[in-house]
C-alpha cells in the first residue's frame, strides 16, 4: 500500500477519529469528560484483553522462537534510554533528573500505541508474530531500570533505591494485567478461550475507540502545555520516535521477524510511556519536571505516533521487506 493511502486509512479509522474528537473537544472548551472510574476500567480491560489475545495466539509456539526476540527487546530497551539521556544532556542541556526521566519514558512503551498498531494491522490484514504482547511486557522494564542507573551514576538526587523502582514496575498494573492475560490465554484451553472471546476479543476495537476518545481529552490538555516548553524539546519529541522506530525496524529485520512483527517492534521502540514511567519517575526522580516528560510523551509523541507514525513506519518497512 502506498504511503499516502496508509496515512489516509489511519486518519479515517474510528480510533483515530475518536482521538481527534477528544482533541477538538478540549480546543472548543467542551464539557465532555470521562469519569475516572470508567477510564480506569477501560485501561484494565484493554491491557487484560491484549494479553489474552497474545497468550491465545502463542499456544503451540515453541519457546525457542521467543529467545532471540526477547534478547533484542532487552537490547533496544537498554540502548534507547542511554541514547536519549546522553543526547538530551548534550544537545538540550537537560538536568540529570530531567534527562533520566525522558530516558525512562522514551525507552519504555505505550500500551495504547501498541494496541492501535495491532488494530491497524488487523484492519489491513497484515499478519505478525503471536508473541508480540510478551515483547511489549518485557520492554516495560529495562528502560526504567537503565534510566534510574543513569540518574544514580550522574546525579545525586535519585531518591528511591533501585530495587524499589524495579519492584514498582513489576507490580504496576500494566505489567500484571499483561502477564495475567497472557497466562490466561495460554492455559484456558479451547473451550475456555471460546467462552471468553465474546468479552475479551470481540469488543476490543470498540473499547479502544472509547479509550482513545479519553486519551484525546488528556493529550489536548497536554498539547496546550506544550506551548510553554522549548521548541527544541518539541522537536526532540517528534524526531526521537522516528529514529527509534528505524532502529527497531533494523533490529527486527536482522533477527528475522516478519514485516508485521517488525512494524510492531518498531512501534514499540518508537512509543513513549505515560503510565509505568511517570509512576516510577514520580517516586524515584522527584526533582524531574513532569511538565517536560509528560508533555513530550503524551502531548507530542503519542499523537504523532498515532496519526502519522504508524503509517510512516509501515511505509518505511517496505524498504526492508519488498513485495
Amino acid at each position: 500500500m502506498e504511503s499516502f493511502s496508509l496515512l489516509l486509512t489511519n486518519l479515517i479509522s474510528p480510533p483515530v477519529i475518536a482521538f481527534a474528537a477528544g482533541l477538538i473537544a478540549v480546543w472548543v472548551g467542551s464539557d465532555l469528560k470521562f469519569p475516572e472510574q470508567l477510564y480506569q476500567g477501560l485501561t484494565i480491560y484493554l491491557l487484560l484483553a491484549i494479553g489474552f489475545k497474545g497468550g491465545s495466539a502463542m499456544v503451540g509456539s515453541p519457546l525457542s522462537e521467543l529467545a532471540l526476540p526477547l534478547g533484542a527487546t532487552l537490547l533496544i530497551g537498554s540502548l534507547i534510554p542511554v541514547g536519549v539521556f546522553l543526547s538530551t544532556r548534550k544537545f538540550l542541556g537537560m538536568s540529570v533528573s530531567d534527562a533520566a526521566a525522558l530516558a525512562a519514558h522514551y525507552g519504555s512503551v505505550s500500551a495504547v500505541t501498541f494496541m492501535a498498531c495491532l488494530a491497524f494491522l488487523d484492519k489491513e490484514d497484515i499478519s505478525h508474530e503471536s508473541f508480540m504482547p510478551a515483547i511489549m511486557a518485557a520492554m516495560e522494564i529495562p528502560a526504567i531500570f537503565v534510566a534510574m542507573l543513569l540518574a544514580k551514576r550522574f546525579g545525586t538526587r535519585a531518591k528511591t533505591p533501585l530495587k524499589h523502582t524495579v519492584r514498582e514496575v513489576i507490580t504496576g498494573k500494566t505489567f500484571i494485567l499483561l502477564i495475567c492475560g497472557i497466562v490466561c490465554g495460554l492455559t484456558a484451553g479451547d473451550h475456555g478461550r471460546e467462552l471468553l472471546k465474546p468479552f475479551l476479543v470481540t469488543p476490543f476495537y470498540g473499547v479502544l475507540m472509547l479509550f482513545l476518545l479519553e486519551m484525546g481529552l488528556i493529550a489536548g490538555a497536554k498539547i496546550r502545555e506544550a506551548k510553554r516548553i522549548r521548541k527544541s524539546l518539541i522537536a526532540f519529541a517528534l524526531i526521537a520516535p522516528v529514529v527509534q522506530a528505524m532502529l527497531g525496524l533494523l533490529l527486527a529485520w536482522s533477527i528475522g521477524l516478519s514485516q508485521g512483527g517488525a512494524i510492531v517492534f518498531a512501534v514499540l521502540a518508537a512509543s513513549a510511556s505515560y503510565i509505568a514511567a511517570p509512576a516510577a519517575c514520580r517516586a524515584s526522580l522527584p526533582h524531574a519536571d513532569p511538565g517536560i516528560y509528560v508533555t513530550t510523551s503524551l502531548g507530542v509523541t503519542f499523537p504523532f505516533n498515532l496519526v502519522l507514525g504508524i503509517p510512516l513506519y509501515i511505509a518505511i518497512s517496505g524498504l526492508l521487506y519488498p513485495a
